[in-house]
């Protein structure tokens, strides 16, 4: 099939490529002109649609304290009441742009000097209590605390409160424990200047830029001074059946003095007493002094270690009686020397039994398998 291209065919085609040619011209020209993504640092649109009037200086300054006594027992379970107090203040401003005669924007710059008062606000507070010893045990259920916000000046409605538990063993002294905190404030203010439209959002005036601390606080307790015993040796062991002389030593290891110490012994059956308590007197820090007890076991007792819970009652440093912790004597019981153990004998005389029982029922059969 032939085909025929009339002159005005022709010079429409050359119009198009000629066309053509140059919107490719005009397209690699522009590609040229403008740098690829990389090459450029662009701006948040935060920043390239905002104006930035003034820079404030100032920023939350929180502070903790404990509501209440500070000072606590060794052994106590307490809860602590912390309360956070925020002391910031703003104490400058600078101005980083000018407004010239623009009205507009002299009214921009009262709203964001209004806006960077809000710069000492603590938001998004998170607390914890971190104790320095394996001695003081701070309950987990307790130690979680979380605060929207806290204005200079204003204190929280409710304090934090944590439980804490004192260690029997742990020493006299000041004990500092830590508050971990973390919380954001308000560091800048850029002003929309009526461009917010372009970020979406047409009522929005100005926006925030915050920043992150992490800082940590400090709790000081104190555990109390007290008298505090140990048992420190045992002499003598228990006779199944009969009567033992045991001599217990105690020791004040605590830092102050006990008034006139007894030492009691609470022996339950097998073992008894006739008499549970002895007389130590005045115990100094450090001192040691030896009890003797009698102590009578059932007949039939049966022979391995035994504890006696022990205490000692005092006059404290505030004339009051005091108890210590509870102790325990550990003693053996041994069988008495020449005579026979009844249960051994039971168990001797049972096995005798079942021994002439099954020689017994080996009779019988033999008897009828030979008849």
């Amino acid at each position: 099939m032939n085909v025929r291209y009339s002159n005005s065919n022709i010079s429409g085609f050359k119009k198009y490529t000629g066309l053509m040619v140059v919107c490719v011209l005009l397209s690699i020209a522009f590609v040229a002109a403008v740098p690829s993504v990389t090459a450029k640092e662009y701006l948040p649109p935060t920043y390239e649609y905002t104006n930035n009037f003034y820079n404030s200086y100032g920023e939350p300054d929180i502070s903790a304290s404990v509501l209440g006594d500070t000072e606590f027992d060794r052994g106590e379970t307490v809860t602590i009441e912390v309360i956070l107090a925020n002391r910031g203040v703003i104490y400058g401003f600078k101005a980083d742009k000018g407004v010239g005669t623009s009205e507009t924007l002299h009214e921009l710059s009262l709203d964001e000097l209004q806006y960077e008062t809000m710069r000492t606000t603590a938001y998004g507070i998170k607390a914890s209590l971190v104790s320095p010893t394996d001695l003081i045990d701070v309950d987990p259920a307790t130690n979680s605390h979380t605060l929207g916000e806290l204005y200079p000046g204003v204190l929280p409605g409710n304090p934090m409160e944590f439980t804490i538990t004192l260690s029997e063993d742990i020493p006299a002294g000041v004990y500092i424990l830590e508050l971990p905190l973390s919380y954001e404030y308000q560091s800048e203010v850029r002003m929309t200047a009526g461009e917010s439209i372009i970020l979406g959002e047409p009522n929005l005036d100005h926006t925030s830029i915050y920043t992150n601390v992490e800082t940590t606080l400090q709790i000081p307790i104190v555990v109390k001074p007290a008298a505090k015993f140990e048992i420190t040796n045992i002499t003598g062991s228990l006779v199944s059946g009969g009567s033992s002389v045991v001599n217990v030593t105690y020791t004040n290891t605590g830092e102050l003095s006990a008034e006139y110490a007894i030492a009691r012994i609470i022996a339950m059956k097998p073992l008894s007493t006739a008499r549970s308590t002895r007389v130590l007197g005045t115990m100094e820090p450090g001192e040691s002094k030896t009890a003797t007890f009698t102590i009578d076991s059932d007949v039939g007792t049966l022979a391995k270690n035994y504890g006696i819970g022990s205490e000692i009652k005092y006059i404290d440093e505030d004339d009051e009686d005091a108890f210590s912790t509870s102790m325990t004597i550990s003693l053996p019981l041994n069988e008495p020397e020449g005579e026979i153990n009844v249960i051994r004998l039971a168990f001797a005389g049972i096995f005798v039994i079942i021994i002439v029982l099954v020689i017994k029922n080996s009779r019988k059969k033999n008897d009828s398998n030979d008849d």
